[in-house]
């Protein structure tokens, strides 16, 4: 039983630092964004836009509320 307890812990914990990194990343793609695109560079900004909006949605939504919130949920 507790090695059951300690297992469902480590990958609870494992998935919230993911999700938690890939947030973060989503994050800073969005500032520097809009740093490019404030400087004039486009396509840079355009490319950084959709890199952290994939990775907010994968960090917030994909492993966030899929993984961590439902394993918290159903404990």
């Amino acid at each position: 039983m507790a090695s059951e307890l300690l297992a469902e812990s480590l990958s609870l914990l494992l998935y919230t630092i993911v999700a938690a990194v890939l947030t973060a990343g989503g994050l800073a793609a969005e500032y520097a964004s809009v740093q490019h695109l404030g400087s004039g560079e486009a396509a840079v900004a355009l490319w950084l836009a959709v890199l952290g909006g994939v990775m907010l949605y994968a960090g917030v939504y994909g492993i966030g509320y899929q993984k961590v919130f439902a394993s918290v949920r159903s404990s």
